[in-house]
C-alpha cells in the first residue's frame, strides 16, 4: 500500500489585504466629497495611474515594497475614479437640483434662539414665515429594490405613521411649475437613483412592487436637510439624489422581467407555506431563508438584536455558504481544502461542472434573496473559489475574501459606506483569520473537536465585528457568544428546509407546508433561544458610543486575548488547583452577571438608593414615575415611549409587582412602554383616564390588557387610594364630565397628589401628567376634593381590614378581589368645587416634559421644592421650555431633568427630602 503522502500546510496569503482595504477607504471618503471636488479627484487618480509603471519596473532590494506601493496607488486610482463615475447621476439632470434648492436667508439670531428655545409654545407672537411649495414632477422610473416597511415609531404624543421606502432609477422626468396655471415642461432623459417615500398605502399595493418594474407617477420632491455648520449638508444621501414622495397611484408601464416575476413567485410561495405556522415561526423562516421579514414581530427583532443573533433575522452570507457547502463540499472554516465534496463528489462530477453549478446556483441565490451586501459578499467570495476550483486550484480563503471585497467595491462603491457590507467581511475574516488559530488552541487544551470549533469561530467573529456593532447601538452583548453556539446547531437544517420549501412550494403547497413543519422545528428553537437570551437581566451591556467606545472596545478585546491562556499559544496551567479555582470563581460571576439579582446590583452601583420615595425614569422622550410600596412592589405611573427602556428600569429598581399600572392619558410616549411593564411582571389593574380621543393607542392598551387578563378602570375626580403603609393619593383631575374649556388628550390627563413616607413628616408629590394652562387652572380653582385625606389604616386596627366596602351598586374593586395592598375609596368620586387651592408640595413632577405651557398661578399655589422633568436628550421640541425652567428656580425649586441625569429617585421625607441619580451613558 501506498504511503499517504504528507499535508502540505500553507502559509496564509494577505498580500491583496492592503489593495482591497486601499481601494474602501478611497471609495468610502470619496462618497463623503462634494461633485466640486471630483476634477481634482480625477487628476490625482490619473497621476497615481501613471506613477505606478515606474514602481513597478524599479529593481533592488526594495522591489517587493515598490510594487506593494504601485498596487496601493493603482486600486486607489481606480477606487476614486470608479466612484466619481458612479457618483455622477446624483448630481445631473434636474432632480438634484430641485431637491438641493438655495438655503434661505438667515434669520436674526435673536428670533432664531427663541424659537428654538420654547421648542413646542403654541402661543408664539411672531408669524412664522410660510415656507414655499416643494416642487412636484412627473418620473417615469424602473423599481431597482424591494418596499422596505419602516415600522411606526413614538413621535412625540402619537406614533407615526408606517411607511414604506423603495429604491428607484428615473429614467425620464417632466417638471410642474409651482402655479399650477402654466403647462409641464417637456419631457428630459436622465438616469437618476431616487428613493420613494409612500405614506399611504391604501391607493395602491406598494408593497408588492418588484424590482425591474418600471412606473410612471406623479411626486412631491421632498428637499434636503439645509445645509450645516460645517460647511456640508447633513443630510445628504450617498445613495440616492432624491427623496419623492408619490402622489396617488402610479400607472404601469411594464411588468418585472421574467427572472424578477420568478423570484417573487417563490417568494410568495414560501410565505404562502409558512402561514399555518405560529406568528414567531411564521415571520422568522421566510426572513432567514429569503430576507422576507415583512411578517417578523418587532419584539422578537429586538430579541435577536440583544443576543447578536441579528444576522439571522435576515438572510445573509451564511446561508449561501450552507447552500454551496451541500454542493461542492468544504466547511467555510476550512477554506484552503483542495478538493470538492458534498454532492459533487457523490455524484463523481468534474471540477469544472462543479462550478457551473455552483455558479448558477450562486447566480439563483442572488436573484431569489436580492443583492444585499452580505448576499453579494459571500456570492463573490463563493464565485472566486469556484473559478479556483475550476482551474484545479486550491481554495484560499483570505484571498479569495479580499480579492471579493476589492471588486464589489470598484464595481458597486456604494458599499463601502454599508455596515451590513463591513459587518459581513469583518465577520468572515475573523473566521478565516482567528477562528482555525483559537480552534487550534482549545484543542491543544483537551477540548472536543466540534466545540472547538464552534467556540473558536463564534468568539473570533464576535471579536471582528463587536468594535462595530458599538457604532450602530452603544450596548454590548454579553450573551452573544453563547447563543450564537446554542443557534448554530438550527441554522443549517432551518435554512436546507426552507429552501427546500421554497423550491417546492410552485409544484405542491402541501409539500411545502411539510417541509415549513418539519423547518418550524429548529426555527423553533432558534426564537427560543433569542428570546431566552434577551430576557436575562444581564443580557445586555451599555457601552460608551461613537468611536471612543469602538476604541475602547478594540483595546479590551486585545486585552482579553491576551489574559486568556486558552486563546494564545499551547500553555497549559500549570496546577489544577488554580484551574479549579478559576472555573470556580467563573461558575459563580456569570450567573450573578447574567441575572443581576437586585441585591446584588445595588452593592455595585448603588441604584437604587436605599429608602427611596419615588423615582422618574429615563426613557427617552416621555414619562414614567415609580411609587414604592413594598419589597419588589410598586405603583407605577406612566410607562413612558419604549417597552425595553421601561422593562429595563424596573428591573434596576427591582419591581415584579405593579398592583397599580396608572397611565395618565392616552399618548404614545406615556403608553406605548406597557408591553414592558407588563413583561414578567403580576400586574393588578390598569387605571385610564375617561377620555375617548387617541383610539388608536386606547385599543392597544385595552388589547394588551385583555391579553393578560388585566382589569381596566377609569380614574375620577375625588378618588382616593393607599398602597402599603407609606402611600397614599388622590385624584385631582379630570373632571367627569370633562370640562368644556379643557379638552383634547393632554387635558385629559390624570393628575394625582400623593402623599409619601411616614407621617411624622410625608412628603408631597404633585404628579401632574401633560396637563396644559387650562386643565391647569382648572386643578386650581377646584382645588383639592372636599372630602378630608385619609391614610392607609395601620394593620391590625379596626380601619376596615385594610380594603374598603365598595359603594352600594358599583362591583367590588380588582384589587380587592385580587388581594393586592392597594385600598381604594370611591365614595367620593363626586366632581365639585372644593377649598381654595390645592396647597405647598415638596415634589413636582413638571407638566408636559417642561414645555413653556404651564400655568404659572398653579405653579406658585404649589410652590415645590424639587421640580423633576422627564424628557428625552436632544428632543425635537426644545423640552424644557428654558421659560419654564426659569420661572421653577425663581419659586425656589430645585431642577433635576432625565436628560441630564438620567433615573431620578426621591429620598428622605419632609425633613430631609434628598435626590440620587443614575447617570446612563451619554449623559454629562
Amino acid at each position: 500500500m501506498a504511503a499517504t503522502p504528507p499535508r502540505t500546510h500553507h502559509r496564509t496569503d494577505y498580500r491583496l489585504i492592503l489593495p482591497a482595504c486601499t481601494a474602501w477607504a478611497v471609495a468610502a471618503a470619496v462618497l463623503g466629497l462634494g461633485p466640486d471636488r471630483h476634477p481634482t479627484l480625477l487628476v490625482a487618480a490619473l497621476v497615481a495611474a501613471a506613477v505606478s509603471p515606474a514602481l513597478l519596473r524599479t529593481k533592488g532590494p526594495r522591489r517587493s515594497l515598490h510594487r506593494l506601493t504601485a498596487a496601493v496607488l493603482l486600486t486607489a486610482a481606480a477606487a476614486a475614479t470608479t466612484t466619481v463615475l458612479h457618483t455622477a447621476d446624483l448630481h445631473r439632470g434636474p432632480l438634484p437640483a430641485l431637491a438641493r434648492p438655495p438655503l434661505p436667508p438667515t434669520a436674526p439670531p435673536s428670533t432664531r434662539a427663541g424659537q428654538q428655545a420654547d421648542g413646542d409654545e403654541r402661543g408664539a407672537t411672531e408669524p412664522a414665515e410660510e415656507k414655499p411649495a416643494n416642487p412636484e414632477v412627473t418620473v417615469e422610473l424602473t423599481v431597482t429594490g424591494d418596499p422596505k416597511q419602516h415600522d411606526p415609531h413614538t413621535r412625540g404624543s402619537s406614533l407615526s405613521r408606517p411607511t414604506l421606502t423603495v429604491a428607484a432609477l428615473v429614467t425620464r422626468i417632466r417638471t410642474h411649475p409651482a402655479s399650477g396655471g402654466d403647462p409641464a415642461s417637456p419631457p428630459t432623459a436622465t438616469r437618476t437613483p431616487v428613493t420613494l417615500l409612500i405614506r399611504s398605502q391604501e391607493d395602491y399595493p406598494w408593497q408588492q412592487l418588484t424590482p425591474s418594474t418600471a412606473l410612471e407617477l406623479r411626486a412631491e420632491v421632498l428637499p434636503e436637510q439645509p445645509q450645516a455648520a460645517g460647511g456640508s449638508r447633513g443630510g445628504r444621501r450617498t445613495d440616492s439624489a432624491a427623496l419623492l414622495v408619490p402622489q396617488g397611484p402610479p400607472r404601469l408601464i411594464a411588468p418585472p422581467n421574467l427572472p424578477q416575476r420568478l423570484a417573487a413567485h417563490l417568494r410568495k410561495g414560501l410565505r404562502d407555506a409558512c402561514d399555518h405556522l405560529p406568528p414567531d415561526t411564521r415571520g422568522l423562516l421566510p426572513g432567514l431563508v429569503v430576507g422576507d421579514v415583512s411578517g417578523l414581530p418587532d419584539d422578537l427583532s429586538d430579541a435577536f438584536r440583544a443576543t447578536d443573533l441579528g444576522h439571522l433575522v435576515a438572510v445573509s452570507g451564511a446561508n449561501l455558504a450552507i447552500v454551496l457547502a451541500v454542493l461542492v463540499g468544504g466547511a467555510p472554516s476550512e477554506p484552503d481544502t483542495p478538493a470538492r465534496g458534498g454532492l459533487a463528489g457523490l455524484l463523481g462530477l468534474s471540477f469544472r461542472t462543479t462550478a457551473l453549478l455552483g455558479t448558477a446556483l450562486t447566480l439563483a441565490f442572488v436573484t431569489v434573496c436580492r443583492p444585499d451586501p452580505s448576499v453579494l459578499r459571500a456570492a463573490a467570495t463563493g464565485l472566486i473559489g469556484l473559478l479556483a476550483l475550476a482551474t484545479g486550484r486550491p481554495r484560499r480563503g483570505v484571498p479569495a475574501l479580499a480579492g471579493a471585497v476589492l471588486l464589489l467595491v470598484l464595481t458597486d462603491p456604494y458599499l463601502a459606506r454599508s455596515y451590513g457590507f463591513l459587518l459581513s467581511a469583518l465577520a468572515t475574516a475573523g473566521l478565516l483569520v482567528l477562528g482555525p488559530r483559537w480552534t487550534a488552541a482549545l484543542r491543544a487544551r483537551r477540548w472536543p473537536h466540534h466545540l472547538a470549533s464552534a467556540v473558536g469561530a463564534t468568539a473570533a467573529a464576535q471579536a471582528f465585528c463587536s468594535p462595530v456593532t458599538v457604532l450602530l447601538a452603544p450596548r454590548i452583548s454579553l450573551v452573544g457568544v453563547p447563543c450564537n453556539l446554542l443557534a448554530e446547531i438550527a441554522v443549517a437544517p432551518a435554512t436546507l428546509l426552507g429552501f427546500g420549501a421554497l423550491a417546492i412550494a410552485p409544484l405542491s403547497k402541501g409539500a411545502a407546508e411539510f417541509l415549513t413543519d418539519l423547518a418550524a422545528l429548529p426555527v423553533g428553537w432558534l426564537v427560543t433561544v433569542a428570546r431566552r437570551g434577551a430576557e436575562l437581566p444581564g443580557a445586555e451591556l451599555a457601552w460608551p458610543a461613537g468611536p471612543f467606545g469602538a476604541v475602547l472596545l478594540v483595546v479590551v478585546i486585545v486585552s482579553l486575548v491576551w489574559a486568556l491562556p486558552p486563546l494564545l499559544a499551547d500553555r497549559r496551567l500549570r496546577h489544577r488547583r488554580s484551574r479549579a479555582l478559576v472555573a470556580l470563581v467563573a461558575a459563580l460571576l456569570l450567573p450573578l452577571v447574567l441575572l443581576r439579582p437586585p441585591a446584588v446590583v445595588r452593592l455595585a452601583t448603588g441604584w437604587p438608593a436605599p429608602g427611596w420615595r419615588l423615582a422618574v425614569c429615563d426613557i427617552g422622550q416621555g414619562d414614567m414615575t415609580v411609587l414604592p410600596v413594598g419589597p419588589e412592589s410598586a405603583v407605577v405611573v406612566d410607562a413612558g415611549p419604549d417597552p425595553k427602556a421601561a422593562d429595563t428600569c424596573l428591573r434596576s429598581l427591582g419591581v415584579v409587582r405593579v398592583p397599580l399600572l396608572i397611565l395618565t392619558h392616552f399618548h404614545a410616549d406615556h403608553v406605548e412602554g406597557v408591553p414592558g411593564v407588563l413583561r414578567g411582571r403580576s400586574i393588578g389593574a390598569i387605571e385610564v383616564t375617561n377620555t375617548e380621543e387617541s383610539d388608536g393607542e386606547r385599543s392597544r392598551v385595552l388589547r394588551w390588557a385583555a391579553a393578560d387578563g388585566i382589569p381596566v378602570e377609569h380614574a375620577q375626580r375625588g378618588e382616593r387610594r393607599t398602597a402599603g403603609a407609606e402611600l397614599a393619593w388622590e385624584v385631582l383631575w379630570p373632571t367627569s364630565p370633562p370640562a368644556a374649556d379643557a379638552e383634547g388628550p393632554n387635558n385629559s390627563s390624570i393628575a394625582i397628589l400623593a402623599v409619601l413616607g411616614p407621617s411624622a413628616a410625608p412628603l408631597r408629590v404633585a404628579l401632574l401628567g401633560d396637563l396644559e394652562p387650562p386643565a391647569q387652572a382648572a386643578v386650581l380653582a377646584l382645588g383639592e376634593p372636599p372630602r378630608p385625606f385619609s391614610r392607609a389604616p395601620e394593620e391590625g386596627t379596626n380601619g376596615g381590614g385594610g380594603v374598603p366596602t365598595p359603594p352600594a351598586g358599583k362591583e367590588e374593586e380588582p384589587a380587592a378581589r385580587t388581594g393586592r395592598t392597594v385600598d381604594a375609596d370611591r365614595s367620593a368620586a363626586r366632581s365639585g368645587p372644593g377649598p381654595p387651592g390645592v396647597g405647598r408640595v415638596d415634589v413636582l413632577k413638571v407638566a408636559h416634559h417642561g414645555s413653556a405651557n404651564q400655568d404659572w398661578s398653579l405653579m406658585a399655589a404649589l410652590r415645590p421644592r424639587l421640580a423633576l422633568i422627564s424628557c428625552g436628550a436632544g428632543n425635537p421640541y426644545g423640552h424644557p421650555a428654558p421659560r419654564t425652567l426659569a420661572g421653577l428656580r425663581a419659586l425656589g425649586a430645585t431642577v433635576v431633568r432625565t436628560d441630564r441625569s438620567g433615573d431620578i429617585a426621591v429620598l428622605g421625607d419632609a425633613r430631609t427630602l434628598a435626590v440620587a441619580a443614575h447617570p446612563h451613558p451619554g449623559h454629562g
